[in-house]
Protein backbone atom coordinates (compact mmCIF):
# COMPACT_ATOMS: atom_id res chain seq x y z
CA UNK A 1 0.00 0.00 0.00
CA UNK A 2 1.08 3.75 -0.85
CA UNK A 3 1.63 6.42 1.60
CA UNK A 4 -1.18 8.16 -0.07
CA UNK A 5 -3.14 4.84 0.53
CA UNK A 6 -2.50 4.25 3.88
CA UNK A 7 -4.41 6.02 6.54
CA UNK A 8 -2.76 8.64 8.68
CA UNK A 9 -0.72 7.63 11.49
CA UNK A 10 -2.53 8.77 14.86
CA UNK A 11 0.72 8.38 17.05
CA UNK A 12 3.54 10.82 15.35
CA UNK A 13 7.05 9.83 15.84
CA UNK A 14 9.75 12.64 15.27
CA UNK A 15 12.55 10.25 14.44
CA UNK A 16 9.84 8.75 12.07
CA UNK A 17 9.89 12.01 10.61
CA UNK A 18 13.38 13.44 10.59
CA UNK A 19 14.09 9.23 8.46
CA UNK A 20 11.39 11.12 6.09
CA UNK A 21 13.29 13.95 5.34
CA UNK A 22 16.35 11.74 4.72
CA UNK A 23 14.60 10.50 2.12
CA UNK A 24 14.08 13.49 -0.07
CA UNK A 25 17.88 13.09 -1.55
CA UNK A 26 16.47 9.85 -3.10
CA UNK A 27 13.64 11.84 -4.98
CA UNK A 28 13.45 13.90 -8.02
CA UNK A 29 10.48 16.16 -8.52
CA UNK A 30 9.39 17.92 -11.64
CA UNK A 31 8.34 21.93 -11.22
CA UNK A 32 5.96 23.51 -13.83
CA UNK A 33 5.02 26.72 -13.68
CA UNK A 34 4.80 30.69 -14.20
CA UNK A 35 8.48 31.81 -13.56
CA UNK A 36 9.49 34.84 -11.50
CA UNK A 37 12.57 36.89 -10.81
CA UNK A 38 12.19 38.98 -7.86
CA UNK A 39 14.42 41.74 -7.09
CA UNK A 40 14.59 43.50 -4.12
CA UNK A 41 16.06 46.91 -2.92
CA UNK A 42 17.24 46.71 1.10
CA UNK A 43 18.12 49.75 2.50
CA UNK A 44 16.50 52.60 5.34
CA UNK A 45 14.24 55.18 5.39
CA UNK A 46 15.20 58.24 7.52
CA UNK A 47 13.38 61.36 5.91
CA UNK A 48 10.63 62.51 3.35
CA UNK A 49 10.73 63.18 0.07
CA UNK A 50 10.63 67.08 -0.29
CA UNK A 51 9.43 66.68 -3.66
CA UNK A 52 6.37 64.88 -2.28
CA UNK A 53 5.27 63.23 0.74
CA UNK A 54 7.06 59.57 0.42
CA UNK A 55 10.01 58.15 2.07
CA UNK A 56 13.17 58.68 1.04
CA UNK A 57 15.04 54.99 0.68
CA UNK A 58 18.62 55.16 1.04
CA UNK A 59 19.61 51.74 -0.80
CA UNK A 60 21.94 49.46 1.30
CA UNK A 61 22.13 46.11 -1.13
CA UNK A 62 20.01 44.79 -3.56
CA UNK A 63 19.73 41.08 -4.86
CA UNK A 64 17.52 38.92 -7.21
CA UNK A 65 15.93 35.18 -6.73
CA UNK A 66 14.06 32.91 -8.16
CA UNK A 67 10.15 33.38 -7.47
CA UNK A 68 6.65 32.07 -8.69
CA UNK A 69 7.05 28.48 -9.51
CA UNK A 70 11.10 28.89 -9.23
CA UNK A 71 10.62 29.37 -5.23
CA UNK A 72 9.57 25.93 -5.34
CA UNK A 73 12.56 24.48 -7.28
CA UNK A 74 14.52 26.62 -5.05
CA UNK A 75 12.64 24.87 -1.95
CA UNK A 76 13.12 21.64 -3.32
CA UNK A 77 16.83 21.48 -3.77
CA UNK A 78 17.43 23.01 -0.32
CA UNK A 79 15.57 20.45 1.23
CA UNK A 80 17.71 17.78 -0.48
CA UNK A 81 15.86 16.97 -3.60
CA UNK A 82 16.96 17.15 -7.17
CA UNK A 83 14.37 18.94 -9.37
CA UNK A 84 13.44 19.48 -13.30
CA UNK A 85 11.90 22.73 -14.20
CA UNK A 86 9.81 23.66 -17.01
CA UNK A 87 8.88 26.94 -17.69
CA UNK A 88 9.13 29.71 -20.07
CA UNK A 89 10.90 33.59 -19.84
CA UNK A 90 11.44 36.23 -22.26
CA UNK A 91 14.27 36.74 -24.41
CA UNK A 92 15.74 39.02 -22.21
CA UNK A 93 17.79 40.05 -19.11
CA UNK A 94 15.54 39.07 -16.65
CA UNK A 95 15.19 35.77 -18.52
CA UNK A 96 19.02 35.14 -18.72
CA UNK A 97 18.86 36.14 -15.22
CA UNK A 98 16.48 33.42 -14.50
CA UNK A 99 18.55 30.39 -16.32
CA UNK A 100 21.47 31.86 -14.50
CA UNK A 101 19.79 31.17 -11.18
CA UNK A 102 18.82 27.81 -11.95
CA UNK A 103 22.53 27.37 -13.12
CA UNK A 104 23.45 28.38 -9.55
CA UNK A 105 21.00 26.01 -7.51
CA UNK A 106 22.58 22.96 -10.35
CA UNK A 107 19.14 22.74 -11.71
CA UNK A 108 19.29 21.87 -15.84
CA UNK A 109 17.69 24.82 -17.32
CA UNK A 110 17.07 22.83 -21.10
CA UNK A 111 13.25 22.88 -19.62
CA UNK A 112 12.92 26.51 -19.92
CA UNK A 113 11.15 27.76 -22.94
CA UNK A 114 13.08 30.68 -24.06
CA UNK A 115 10.06 32.96 -26.22
CA UNK A 116 11.03 36.22 -28.08
CA UNK A 117 9.05 39.31 -27.89
CA UNK A 118 7.85 37.89 -24.54
CA UNK A 119 8.71 39.38 -20.97
CA UNK A 120 9.88 37.29 -18.32
CA UNK A 121 7.74 38.50 -14.90
CA UNK A 122 9.75 40.35 -12.72
CA UNK A 123 8.97 41.72 -9.35
CA UNK A 124 10.57 44.40 -8.10
CA UNK A 125 10.25 45.22 -4.48
CA UNK A 126 12.16 48.05 -2.10
CA UNK A 127 12.24 46.78 1.42
CA UNK A 128 13.46 49.47 4.00
CA UNK A 129 14.49 47.65 7.40
CA UNK A 130 11.82 44.46 6.96
CA UNK A 131 8.95 46.85 5.86
CA UNK A 132 7.93 46.85 2.07
CA UNK A 133 7.48 50.17 1.15
CA UNK A 134 6.40 49.21 -2.82
CA UNK A 135 6.33 46.81 -5.07
CA UNK A 136 6.94 47.06 -9.26
CA UNK A 137 5.25 44.38 -11.35
CA UNK A 138 6.56 43.94 -15.30
CA UNK A 139 5.25 40.73 -16.85
CA UNK A 140 2.37 39.82 -19.30
CA UNK A 141 -0.72 37.23 -18.34
CA UNK A 142 -1.42 36.50 -22.03
CA UNK A 143 -1.25 32.61 -22.51
CA UNK A 144 1.72 31.16 -24.23
CA UNK A 145 1.37 31.13 -28.11
CA UNK A 146 0.81 27.71 -29.17
CA UNK A 147 4.33 27.17 -31.09
CA UNK A 148 6.08 27.83 -27.31
CA UNK A 149 3.48 25.52 -25.66
CA UNK A 150 4.24 22.77 -27.80
CA UNK A 151 8.31 23.41 -26.94
CA UNK A 152 7.09 23.17 -22.94
CA UNK A 153 5.23 20.36 -23.64
CA UNK A 154 8.22 18.53 -25.19
CA UNK A 155 10.47 19.51 -22.49
CA UNK A 156 7.75 18.09 -19.54
CA UNK A 157 7.60 14.99 -21.58
CA UNK A 158 11.30 14.41 -21.34
CA UNK A 159 11.80 15.22 -17.77
CA UNK A 160 8.35 13.06 -17.18
CA UNK A 161 10.92 9.38 -16.95
CA UNK A 162 12.95 10.73 -14.22
CA UNK A 163 10.15 12.85 -11.60
CA UNK A 164 9.00 10.99 -8.61
CA UNK A 165 6.48 13.48 -8.56
CA UNK A 166 4.91 16.73 -9.93
CA UNK A 167 4.08 20.20 -8.59
CA UNK A 168 2.21 22.38 -10.90
CA UNK A 169 2.46 26.18 -10.07
CA UNK A 170 -0.10 28.56 -11.53
CA UNK A 171 0.78 32.32 -10.62
CA UNK A 172 -1.40 33.08 -13.57
CA UNK A 173 0.96 34.46 -16.09
CA UNK A 174 0.22 32.24 -19.09
CA UNK A 175 2.68 29.55 -18.92
CA UNK A 176 0.10 26.97 -17.83
CA UNK A 177 -2.15 27.53 -20.99
CA UNK A 178 -5.14 25.32 -21.12
CA UNK A 179 -3.42 23.60 -24.09
CA UNK A 180 -0.06 22.76 -21.89
CA UNK A 181 -1.72 21.34 -19.09
CA UNK A 182 -4.30 19.20 -20.98
CA UNK A 183 -1.37 17.93 -22.67
CA UNK A 184 0.81 17.59 -19.63
CA UNK A 185 -1.71 15.46 -17.93
CA UNK A 186 -2.40 13.75 -20.21
CA UNK A 187 1.22 12.35 -20.00
CA UNK A 188 1.55 12.35 -16.22
CA UNK A 189 -1.51 10.27 -16.02
CA UNK A 190 -0.50 7.86 -18.38
CA UNK A 191 3.39 7.46 -16.63
CA UNK A 192 1.04 6.78 -13.40
CA UNK A 193 3.15 10.40 -11.64
CA UNK A 194 1.68 12.17 -8.21
CA UNK A 195 0.46 15.02 -9.38
CA UNK A 196 0.48 18.30 -7.20
CA UNK A 197 -1.60 21.21 -8.05
CA UNK A 198 -0.86 25.44 -6.59
CA UNK A 199 -4.02 26.84 -7.72
CA UNK A 200 -4.88 30.42 -8.57
CA UNK A 201 -8.58 30.44 -9.83
CA UNK A 202 -9.63 27.74 -12.17
CA UNK A 203 -9.95 24.02 -11.55
CA UNK A 204 -11.10 22.43 -14.46
CA UNK A 205 -7.85 21.76 -16.22
CA UNK A 206 -6.24 19.91 -13.33
CA UNK A 207 -8.63 17.31 -12.95
CA UNK A 208 -7.19 13.98 -12.02
CA UNK A 209 -5.00 15.39 -10.07
CA UNK A 210 -3.61 13.78 -6.66
CA UNK A 211 -3.70 16.71 -4.88
CA UNK A 212 -4.92 20.26 -4.52
CA UNK A 213 -2.88 23.27 -2.06
CA UNK A 214 -5.30 26.34 -2.07
CA UNK A 215 -5.27 28.73 0.79
CA UNK A 216 -8.17 29.71 2.61
CA UNK A 217 -8.95 32.38 0.30
CA UNK A 218 -8.11 30.01 -3.00
CA UNK A 219 -10.52 27.66 -1.27
CA UNK A 220 -13.53 29.72 -1.03
CA UNK A 221 -12.73 31.12 -4.36
CA UNK A 222 -12.26 27.68 -6.18
CA UNK A 223 -15.42 25.95 -4.49
CA UNK A 224 -17.58 29.55 -4.76
CA UNK A 225 -18.27 28.92 -1.07
CA UNK A 226 -17.69 31.32 1.96
CA UNK A 227 -16.15 29.51 4.56
CA UNK A 228 -17.52 31.02 8.34
CA UNK A 229 -17.89 27.57 10.20
CA UNK A 230 -15.83 24.27 10.67
CA UNK A 231 -18.94 22.42 8.57
CA UNK A 232 -18.29 25.06 5.42
CA UNK A 233 -14.78 24.40 5.34
CA UNK A 234 -15.37 20.83 4.91
CA UNK A 235 -17.89 21.40 2.04
CA UNK A 236 -15.71 24.00 0.29
CA UNK A 237 -13.20 20.95 0.47
CA UNK A 238 -15.55 18.18 -0.83
CA UNK A 239 -16.68 20.55 -3.91
CA UNK A 240 -13.10 20.97 -4.89
CA UNK A 241 -12.43 17.11 -4.68
CA UNK A 242 -15.07 16.55 -6.43
CA UNK A 243 -13.69 18.79 -9.52
CA UNK A 244 -10.68 17.40 -9.49
CA UNK A 245 -11.93 14.02 -9.59
CA UNK A 246 -11.74 12.96 -5.90
CA UNK A 247 -8.07 13.92 -5.35
CA UNK A 248 -6.88 15.15 -1.70
CA UNK A 249 -7.44 18.89 -0.98
CA UNK A 250 -4.81 20.13 1.78
CA UNK A 251 -6.05 23.91 3.25
CA UNK A 252 -3.44 25.78 4.47
CA UNK A 253 -4.65 27.99 7.10
CA UNK A 254 -1.89 30.20 8.40
CA UNK A 255 -1.33 29.94 11.79
CA UNK A 256 -3.67 27.42 12.53
CA UNK A 257 -1.55 24.77 10.29
CA UNK A 258 -2.79 22.43 7.77
CA UNK A 259 -6.93 21.03 6.89
CA UNK A 260 -6.31 17.42 5.40
CA UNK A 261 -9.15 16.06 3.11
CA UNK A 262 -8.36 12.68 1.51
CA UNK A 263 -9.05 8.92 0.83
CA UNK A 264 -5.79 8.35 2.48
CA UNK A 265 -7.25 9.38 5.78
CA UNK A 266 -9.76 7.51 8.10
CA UNK A 267 -13.26 7.47 7.16
CA UNK A 268 -14.51 10.27 9.37
CA UNK A 269 -11.29 12.14 8.83
CA UNK A 270 -11.72 12.09 4.28
CA UNK A 271 -15.36 13.46 5.09
CA UNK A 272 -14.61 16.14 7.94
CA UNK A 273 -11.35 16.51 7.46
CA UNK A 274 -8.11 16.23 9.90
CA UNK A 275 -6.45 20.07 11.34
CA UNK A 276 -2.86 19.88 11.56
CA UNK A 277 -2.00 22.52 13.60
CA UNK A 278 1.22 24.07 13.17
CA UNK A 279 3.58 25.65 16.25
CA UNK A 280 3.52 29.04 16.64
CA UNK A 281 6.43 31.12 15.45
CA UNK A 282 7.87 34.60 15.70
CA UNK A 283 6.63 35.64 11.60
CA UNK A 284 9.01 38.30 9.87
CA UNK A 285 7.35 37.76 6.30
CA UNK A 286 5.25 35.19 4.77
CA UNK A 287 6.12 35.29 1.13
CA UNK A 288 6.74 32.40 -0.33
CA UNK A 289 5.78 30.31 2.45
CA UNK A 290 2.88 28.38 0.22
CA UNK A 291 6.39 27.59 -2.09
CA UNK A 292 7.55 25.69 0.88
CA UNK A 293 4.34 24.03 2.11
CA UNK A 294 3.79 22.18 -1.40
CA UNK A 295 7.00 21.44 -1.81
CA UNK A 296 7.51 19.85 1.83
CA UNK A 297 4.28 18.14 1.42
CA UNK A 298 4.57 16.61 -1.67
CA UNK A 299 8.66 15.53 -0.47
CA UNK A 300 7.39 13.77 2.40
CA UNK A 301 4.40 11.80 0.84
CA UNK A 302 6.95 10.34 -1.87
CA UNK A 303 9.23 9.54 0.48
CA UNK A 304 6.89 7.26 2.34
CA UNK A 305 5.20 9.48 4.97
CA UNK A 306 1.36 9.17 5.97
CA UNK A 307 -0.64 12.26 4.91
CA UNK A 308 -0.85 13.43 9.06
CA UNK A 309 3.42 12.89 8.75
CA UNK A 310 3.78 15.29 5.70
CA UNK A 311 1.23 17.85 6.89
CA UNK A 312 3.66 18.08 10.42
CA UNK A 313 6.25 18.00 8.22
CA UNK A 314 5.26 20.81 5.38
CA UNK A 315 4.15 22.73 8.88
CA UNK A 316 7.71 22.66 10.01
CA UNK A 317 9.35 23.69 6.44
CA UNK A 318 6.86 26.49 6.18
CA UNK A 319 7.51 28.12 9.83
CA UNK A 320 11.03 28.07 9.42
CA UNK A 321 10.94 30.37 6.30
CA UNK A 322 8.15 32.24 7.75
CA UNK A 323 10.94 33.71 10.60
CA UNK A 324 13.11 34.53 7.38
CA UNK A 325 13.06 37.75 5.80
CA UNK A 326 12.54 37.97 1.62
CA UNK A 327 11.73 34.52 -0.56
CA UNK A 328 13.56 32.37 2.01
CA UNK A 329 13.98 28.57 1.67
CA UNK A 330 14.28 26.23 4.22
CA UNK A 331 17.13 23.59 4.38
CA UNK A 332 16.67 19.68 5.49
CA UNK A 333 18.57 20.45 9.14
CA UNK A 334 16.39 23.42 9.68
CA UNK A 335 13.60 21.28 8.88
CA UNK A 336 14.72 18.22 11.54
CA UNK A 337 15.44 21.14 13.92
CA UNK A 338 11.79 22.23 13.71
CA UNK A 339 10.19 18.77 13.87
CA UNK A 340 9.78 18.32 17.63
CA UNK A 341 7.79 21.71 18.13
CA UNK A 342 5.23 20.34 15.05
CA UNK A 343 5.14 17.44 16.47
CA UNK A 344 4.05 18.76 19.72
CA UNK A 345 1.48 21.45 18.17
CA UNK A 346 0.05 18.69 16.04
CA UNK A 347 -0.60 16.07 19.05
CA UNK A 348 -2.05 18.55 20.68
CA UNK A 349 -4.26 19.82 18.69
CA UNK A 350 -5.22 16.44 17.76
CA UNK A 351 -6.20 15.89 21.46
CA UNK A 352 -7.96 18.70 21.43
CA UNK A 353 -9.79 17.55 18.68
CA UNK A 354 -11.00 14.09 20.63
CA UNK A 355 -11.72 16.16 23.77
CA UNK A 356 -13.71 18.31 22.09
CA UNK A 357 -12.90 21.73 22.40
CA UNK A 358 -10.89 22.02 18.92
CA UNK A 359 -11.62 25.51 17.14
CA UNK A 360 -14.93 25.00 14.81
CA UNK A 361 -14.41 27.92 12.56
CA UNK A 362 -11.09 28.79 11.12
CA UNK A 363 -9.65 32.11 12.48
CA UNK A 364 -9.34 34.91 10.29
CA UNK A 365 -5.67 36.82 11.28
CA UNK A 366 -2.58 38.01 9.57
CA UNK A 367 -1.53 35.32 7.38
CA UNK A 368 0.95 33.03 8.70
CA UNK A 369 2.98 29.74 7.77
CA UNK A 370 1.73 27.96 4.57
CA UNK A 371 0.30 31.14 3.24
CA UNK A 372 0.50 33.56 0.46
CA UNK A 373 -1.63 35.40 -1.50
CA UNK A 374 -0.39 34.78 -5.27
CA UNK A 375 -0.24 37.97 -7.12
Amino acid sequence: MSATERPARRRLDAARLERAVDGFARLRLLVVGDVVLDEYLWGDVDRVSPEAPVPVVHVTRDGVALGGAGNVVRNVVALGARCAFCSVVGDDGAGRRVIDLLKDLGVDPAGVVVVEGRPTTRKTRVVARTQQIVRFDRETEEPIARAASRRLVEAIGRAIPEADGVVLEDYGKGALAPHVLAAAMRRFRDAGLFVAVDPKSVLAPFRGASLVKPNLREAESLSGLRVRTRADLARAAERIRRRIGGGAVAITRGSDGIALFSGGLDAADAREGLDVRTARREVFDVQGAGDTTIAALVLALRAGASWLEAAVIANAAAGVVVGKTGTATASAEELKAALPAAVAAAEAGLAARRAGDAPIAPRRRAPAAGARRKA
